[in-house]
């Protein structure tokens, strides 16, 4: 073992000769026409149903927008000059339709040129519409009259979004709680002119502490020093003719919240000491309530510096925690506190407990309920009734429970495995009440659940009736089997029935539509049109098929538009997966598919080559289970290749492909999977893997939902590291990765360094970094350019 563990230092100093640059590349034809496309609009509905907001953007943005100054500390990425994150998506341009007479409106008076638009809200009232504008040298707050359409500043640039959203509206539409930078601002230290004044010293109390391997962490004082100056921000209010008051001086404020009546403003900040090992939500936070004067209520929370944790991945916070307003009170606080420390480990009868504070939200909290597991959510009601989830990561159980916050009563509602699809119960309907919250609907002792509808013979979203007193349930609607696929998005009028849904088909853009479900009469809304013509006429079907052991697997398979069935060309496969772990082969063996839904190209698949003549296999199911007392790793390597080669069986016996053309490909954890599938088997004639981890020696406290640690298992790391199976590698390689990967794990030495290995070992393998992408990707020029690697690689090596 000690052998093989120098063995890899060794490889990991290995330093690669052969390097090229080339210029940006753009994909062939057939591919350029798909991803050369226009984005359809995301859409928001009012609270009141009556308008339909729609906001464009561009579809891609450029390398010069990611080349932006970026700051990389405290796990954000901040773009110094606009005060947002430098992720943030910005929308050109924005529409309104009136829903009730399908009147449009696009030109608004007032409107910043060229405008990059975010933090796009409706007001409390529905009768106005805020947003931040940004530009070159920040971020300004606008809000557009929805009477008169027409656009106010209100706001110099000079909005922090660094944190929060940095504006929320008061309950009573008239003003709005902004962040804003400090009047006296440091300036950012220059660390390449800064002479250091020490060395920088981490020390360790002898305290079990295991952590993930985050990115873009503070490293020293000057570190600190510029995350201070970035992220601190003064509260102000805003009235809507430009008005402005101080409210509260400057700090980091983590989140800001009013409570249902509007009379109290929740906040919580965050405090020194700052760590350099975990990122700015694991640092000390303090929450206090306000009135809406400014005057300090109480303190509510104070939680420290949390960079020692239990064994075990779900390990939680001690102290208050998930502090909100009760949705169904004018002002009455609830937390949840660990009864176990925080600990999973610890032997308790109860692990959280649900508390409730009223004003002057001091004294004896109420105890609301305890669970046995860990607090998941709650959805107030009234006093009588209150939904509350509790789960457990490591057996995947999810429970719900009616509970009487009164009497503290607990009813078991529901029970099952949280990858169950089939019988996910849905989500509870929640009814916006006088205060503009959104508590649970209850009429005559019933509530309503919305549900997905996933079966064994398809999607069929439904509404039950859920009596609280009997906890039985009465079907009230379920979607018909049609040729459209239809969906619930909202319930937009419990009585009348009235719904929000949208239709789709493989070829038919998802549009909007309102229905009655008892009538069902509906009426179109939007009509968006399929960005994919050249995509209409492709076969696409699920195919449904066992792994050898019985476990039943899917995946969404793709043939190319007028494909010749009687006789039956044998085309090259491309199969595209990404695994999952679970506890019981019965839920890894369901499904999600729908022959029905939109097809949507994207980067991030290979439905592109099924216009240049491949067959597809899409989402593959590549299930990982492991039963009872196993763990899904302890037999990752066998059910990864078993997986691979059901998928390959069930498209081969149907007579479609040539199973010596076979490429596999994958994303991040995906990429981990394809590493190893062509290092241990002779399943594929080529693989392509974008932004993975392929040494887990460099990821020693768990990854994915790994919880032991290195030191428990160092078997287990070594075999599930393709980086130790590198010498085996013989089929040829594809390894892509964001050169500023910021997810944990995935640093972008990982590909870098098992780029090193394979070449040096003889291995057929190409490298591409993408500059400036972080885990995914979105520059136009890197996204064409990595379509047409990818193209040019399954040419040669399945094609020629």
């Amino acid at each position: 073992m000690k052998k093989l563990f120098y063995g890899l230092l060794f490889l990991l100093s290995l330093e690669a000769s052969a390097q090229e640059n080339i210029t940006f590349q753009q994909p062939s034809s057939e591919i350029l026409a798909l991803a050369d496309f226009v984005r359809p609009p995301q859409m928001r509905i009012s609270s009141d149903r009556n308008w339909i907001l729609f906001m464009y953007r561009p579809t891609y943005k450029t390398l010069t927008e990611l080349g932006q100054e970026e700051m990389k500390l405290a796990g954000l990425r901040i773009n110094p000059v606009t005060n947002v994150v430098s992720a943030e998506n910005f929308f050109n341009k924005i529409s309104l339709k009136k829903i009730a007479d399908d009147k449009e409106f696009t030109d608004f008076k007032g409107m910043p040129e060229n405008p990059a638009l975010s933090n796009v809200t409706f007001s409390p009232d529905n009768k106005k519409l805020a947003f931040t504008n940004t530009d070159a040298t920040g971020t300004a707050l606008f809000v557009l009259d929805l009477t008169t359409l027409q656009v106010t500043q209100l706001t110099s640039y000079l909005l922090n979004a660094t944190m929060d959203a940095p504006f929320k509206w008061f309950r009573n539409s008239d003003r709005l709680l902004i962040s804003t930078l400090p009047a006296n601002r440091s300036k950012l230290i220059d660390q390449t002119k800064d002479l250091p004044a020490g060395p920088i010293v981490s020390t360790s109390d002898g305290q079990v502490s295991q952590l993930r391997t985050y990115q873009d962490l503070l490293k020293n004082p000057q570190d600190e020093a510029n995350f201070e100056t970035l992220v601190q921000s003064e509260l102000q209010i805003v009235d809507l003719k430009g008005g402005i008051q101080k409210f509260r001086d400057k700090s980091i404020f983590a989140g800001t919240s009013f409570s249902p009546n509007g009379d109290y403003i929740m906040i919580t900040t965050i405090k020194k000491p700052y760590s350099y090992i975990v990122p700015y939500s694991r640092f000390p936070q303090e929450t206090a309530i306000y009135d809406l004067a400014g005057k300090l209520i109480t303190q509510v929370s104070d939680v420290p510096l949390i960079e020692v944790m239990p064994k075990g991945f779900s390990a939680t916070r001690t102290g208050r925690r998930y502090l909100h307003w009760r949705d169904d009170k004018a002002a009455t606080l609830a937390f949840v506190e660990a009864l176990d420390e925080g600990n999973p480990s610890k032997q308790v009868e109860y692990r959280d407990a649900l508390y409730t504070l009223d004003f002057p939200f001091t004294g004896q909290p109420k105890l609301i309920t305890k669970t046995k597991d860990r607090f998941a959510g709650v959805t107030w009601g009234t006093d009588q009734y209150a939904l509350v989830n509790s789960q457990w990561y490591d057996t995947r159980n999810v429970k719900t429970f009616l509970v009487d916050p009164t009497s503290g009563d607990s009813r078991l509602v529901n029970d099952r495995n949280s990858q169950d699809v089939y019988n996910d119960p849905g989500d509870v309907f929640r009814d916006r009440n006088n205060f503009g919250t959104y508590p649970m609907y209850i009429q005559n002792g019933k509530t309503l659940l919305i549900g997905k509808g996933f079966t064994k013979e398809g999607e069929f979203p439904f509404i039950d009736e859920l009596d609280l007193k009997t906890l039985k349930k009465k079907r009230l609607y379920t979607a018909k089997n049609s040729d459209l696929q239809e969906r619930i998005v909202q319930l937009i009028d419990p009585k009348t029935g009235d719904m929000l849904i949208s239709l789709q088909s493989a070829s038919v853009f998802p549009n909007y539509f309102t229905k009655n479900m008892k009538s069902g009469k509906q009426k179109a809304l939007t009509h968006l049109e399929n960005p994919f013509k050249s995509l209409e006429k492709v076969h696409k079907e699920i195919l449904n098929y066992k792994r050898k052991d019985g476990v039943d697997l899917s995946g969404t398979l793709y043939l190319p538009a007028g494909y010749d069935f009687k006789n039956k060309k044998k085309l090259p496969l491309l199969i595209w997966a990404y695994p999952r772990e679970y506890k019981d082969k019965n839920t890894a063996g369901q499904t999600t598919a729908n022959p029905k839904e939109f097809t949507y190209p994207s980067y991030g698949s290979f439905i592109y080559w099924v216009s240049k003549g491949y067959a597809v296999l899409d989402n593959a199911a590549f299930p990982i289970v492991g039963e009872g007392a196993q763990e899904p790793n302890d037999t990752f390597i066998e059910q990864l290749v078993a997986n691979g080669a059901a998928a390959i069986d069930a498209v081969d016996n149907l007579g479609y492909i040539d199973r010596k053309k076979v490429a596999v490909g994958g994303h991040s954890y995906g990429a981990f999977m394809t590493a190893h599938l062509l290092s241990n088997s002779n399943l594929f004639a080529a693989g392509i893997a974008r932004s993975g981890a392929y040494n887990r020696t460099l990821t020693p406290f768990g990854f994915q939902s790994e919880q032991r640690n290195f030191w428990d298992d160092p078997q287990l790391y070594m075999t599930m590291s393709p980086f130790v199976s590198a010498d085996k590698m013989k089929t040829p390689l594809l390894l892509v990765h964001g050169g500023a990967d910021n997810n944990p794990g995935t640093f972008t030495l990982q590909t870098e360094r098992y780029f090193q290995a394979l070449k040096n070992l003889g291995a057929p393998v190409r490298m591409v970094i993408l500059p400036r992408e972080a885990h995914g990707y979105v520059a136009k020029e890197n996204i064409f350019h990595l379509l047409w690697e990818q193209d040019q690689f399954l040419e040669k090596y399945l094609k020629n």
